[in-house]
């Protein structure tokens, strides 16, 4: 099979559309430039050479599928327009509405969403003419891009969409690079915790022992401490009268069980997660490459289809250490959501909290609460729409405090509560409730509708709301953190020796730097971080501070 290249816009030069052959009528129909049909086995040679000489912006139907296979090629490439990813942000965007793009039937465009792994494999492996990829590239890029003109577009989604794009591209490098890792040093540390490795189907011996203490303790030989129900039975059998086997609720009794099965769990968790297996799997040559999933949540966040990238538990990161004659550059946004709320909302008090190095003690020293803690408790409270506990309790300290922040965060509530959609600051929109919920809400306020229904549906609303509160604040964090990275990716371009990004979670990121390069890489994380403040926010007073630590290991940052 062929591929096309065609310059996406003839009056706006410096974009090219890869497609699969079929789609050359396609491009032409589209009016678009004059199309070259290139064989696959000279794509990636065609492709450098045009990244080298014109630096354009790649346009495709999905990053997943073209750019695993450049990258193994040895092609890199700087910019790229992701049309999947893409298209589900303007078509849901409540800065779409109205459109032609967003009223639009759905199509096959609207079944791949971020996060589903549905996609062809990569170009460079044998297709099928059916795994062609999503139809008319060529249409769904000239629809976007009406669609932007005619939302009228201040310049804030295109902003989201460069970056949801860019972040395509890191999260299919960030597999290809892989994250340094030592699989001595987490043999050494399993061995140490567990055991030596047993043979598969068998408990390494700790874990082992630890399964036959709690079978004495709770009378029971034989006891199976990973079958929950088992283990439940056995429990209430010894009087300790739990619902499940959490910690919070082992802990609240006393009982000579309690210790070893919380010990059992944490290292039955380690070697499930993270054990002999995973390492089989995940970490080999030398190297942790997991499956990033961009936009996988809807509020944009990231998440992970193999190899749990995002939660990789402080126990292992030992094993992540850097390269002979390398370094670890790594980088965390120090109570991000709380800046972020502080930068959309445009409340001076809020803003000069954002000011320094420690939020939660800026809090403080306002008067706003007592002590740290209270501050963290009142700004959970405020984001993630506590009820109960310290943190409802300390929200009305923080809405005289904070009048411009906390009433952002209600009017999203109370907008999910009625069933509504809220909308990040650079235009990704949450999901509607279900169809369900919807019903639930009508049925509650209609004529008839008993107190029992409606008493859900109230609940289901507050519920809702607690979700579109946290779903502004949430997702406008991701966007920075997009940003931070997108931005920070285009200047290690220009270093020597190529220090690069090797993880990413969250608000957290790592770079696998040359010693003699990390002082300057350190300059650029940091300069990143305000240069993402400003594309988001202007000039705002607001400062993105991190904590920073050039490291060997991954453990030794903190």
């Amino acid at each position: 099979m062929s591929v096309v290249l065609v310059c996406a816009d003839p009056a706006r030069p410096g974009s090219v559309l890869l497609c699969a052959a079929p789609d050359t009528a396609s491009v032409v129909d589209q009016g678009m430039g004059p199309a070259r049909e290139v064989q696959r086995a000279e794509l990636a040679a065609v492709v450098a050479a045009v990244e080298e000489a014109e630096h354009p912006r790649w346009v495709w139907d999905d990053t997943e599928r073209w750019y695993p296979g450049l990258l193994a090629a040895g092609v890199r490439l700087r910019r790229a327009h992701d049309l999947r990813l893409c298209h589900a942000i303007l078509r849901r965007s409540t800065r779409t509405v109205g459109t032609r793009f967003a009223a639009g039937p759905r199509s096959a465009w609207d079944e791949t969403e971020p996060g589903a792994q549905v996609h062809a494999p990569s170009l460079f492996d044998e297709l099928e003419p059916r795994d062609a990829g999503l139809p008319d590239p060529a249409g769904e890029l000239r629809a976007q891009l009406a669609c932007l003109v005619e939302a009228e577009d201040d310049g804030r989604l295109r902003l989201l969409l460069a970056a949801e794009s860019t972040g395509a591209l890191i999260a299919a490098e960030l597999r290809h690079d892989g994250l340094p890792w030592r699989a001595d040093l987490h043999d050494a540390l399993l061995t140490e915790l567990l055991g030596p490795r047993p043979p598969e189907g068998v408990r390494p011996a700790k874990l082992q022992a630890l399964a036959e203490t709690i079978a004495a303790a709770l009378e029971r030989p034989g006891l199976n401490p990973d079958s929950p129900p088992e283990l439940l039975r056995a429990l209430r059998s010894a009087g300790i009268d739990v619902a499940t086997t959490r910690k919070w609720e082992l802990r609240a009794h006393d009982h000579p069980v309690i210790e070893p099965l919380l010990a059992y769990k944490k290292l039955s968790r380690l070697l499930s997660a993270n054990g002999w297996a995973w390492m089989d799997r995940w970490a080999t040559g030398g190297r942790f490459r997991p499956d990033y999933v961009p936009a996988g949540v809807v509020t944009g966040r990231w998440a992970s289809n193999g190899g749990g990238a995002l939660q990789l538990p402080a126990g292992v990161r030992a094993a992540v250490r850097a390269d002979p004659g390398h370094v670890l550059v790594v980088a965390d946004a120090a109570q991000l959501e709380p800046r972020v709320l502080a930068a959309m909302s445009g409340d001076r008090a809020m803003a000069a909290a954002g000011r320094q190095a420690d939020l939660y003690q800026a809090v403080v020293q306002a008067g706003i609460v007592g002590d740290r803690q209270q501050a963290k408790y009142a700004m959970i409270g405020a984001i993630y729409g506590a009820t109960t506990g310290a943190s409802a309790v300390l929200m009305p300290q923080l809405a005289r405090g904070y009048p411009r922040a906390v009433d952002l965060v209600e009017q999203a509530a109370r907008t999910g509560e009625r069933g509504e959609q809220v909308t990040t600051w650079l235009g990704r929109s949450s999901p509607l409730p279900s169809a369900d919920r919807r019903a639930e809400k009508l049925a509650a306020g209609g004529e008839g509708g008993d107190e029992s229904t409606a008493r859900d549906a109230r609940r289901h609303a507050r519920d809702w709301g607690r979700f579109t509160r946290n779903f502004v604040v949430q997702g406008t964090a991701a966007e920075w953190a997009l940003c931070w990275m997108a931005v920070l990716r285009r200047r290690l371009i220009g270093l020597p020796d190529r220090p690069h990004l090797v993880f990413f979670l969250h608000d957290e990121l790592m770079v696998h730097s040359p010693v003699d390069q990390a002082e300057g890489v350190a300059a650029a994380v940091r300069e990143s971080a305000v240069e993402a403040g400003r594309l988001l926010f202007g000039d705002t007073p607001v400062e993105f501070a991190l904590d920073l630590a050039v490291v060997d290991s991954y453990d030794q940052a903190g």
